[in-house]
């Protein structure tokens, strides 16, 4: 039960830490087309992030794959940025194609920032026989983390949208393209050629 807590809590505290704001950022941009009353879809959407970011901490605590760390840190922003920049130009339709697209977006980019903290998790497991349990109980708490971040982005958008009526277009645009400028001084700041 102690090593449990320990995981869940490294889970926790990566998505939670707001020094490395990057998984925070990505996770408003990717949940911000969703309504409150979209819950399911959006704990969907965080379970397929939580998924990809898995796989590929397996993958490099299994030694599996090892792909180059500046690489990974300049992609992390790149893949906020296209969430961004996707719902900037699709804010006027709000169909479900919309948001099936966040849906590939996060299994997909869940993959590439689970490379992000691939090689400190690798060395946070060092060389227990047993990866998969700590990998799973890691896994639980950035889902719960997760939980936690999207669920105040519906309710702030659901305030904002229904107590001070600005319409859903307008909040999807004016917070995506917030975190746009953050990725944009992000992938500045870490261009690896």
């Amino acid at each position: 039960m102690e090593d449990f807590i320990l995981y869940f809590k490294m889970g926790l505290n990566h998505v939670l830490d707001f020094s490395a704001y990057d998984h925070i950022i990505f996770l408003i941009v990717l949940a911000v087309v969703f309504t409150y009353y979209e819950i399911k879809k959006v704990i969907g959407l965080v379970t397929l992030f939580t998924l990809g970011h898995s796989v590929t901490l397996a993958l490099s605590a299994y030694k599996i794959l090892n792909i180059s760390i500046e690489l990974i840190e300049f992609l992390i922003p790149l893949t906020i940025f296209i969430t961004g920049f996707v719902n900037i130009i699709t804010s006027k339709n709000s169909s479900s194609k919309k948001n099936n697209i966040n849906l590939i977006f996060a299994l997909f980019f869940g993959l590439i920032h689970g490379l992000g903290f691939s090689n400190y998790f690798r060395m946070m497991i060092g060389q227990e026989e047993n990866k998969l349990m700590p990998l799973v109980e890691f896994a639980l708490g950035i889902e719960v983390a997760q939980i936690i971040i999207v669920l105040g982005i519906l309710i702030l958008g659901t305030i904002f949208q229904n107590a001070f009526k600005v319409e859903k277009r307008d909040w999807v645009l004016v917070c995506s393209s917030i975190v746009i400028g953050f990725a944009i001084q992000m992938m500045a700041d870490r261009v690896f050629w």
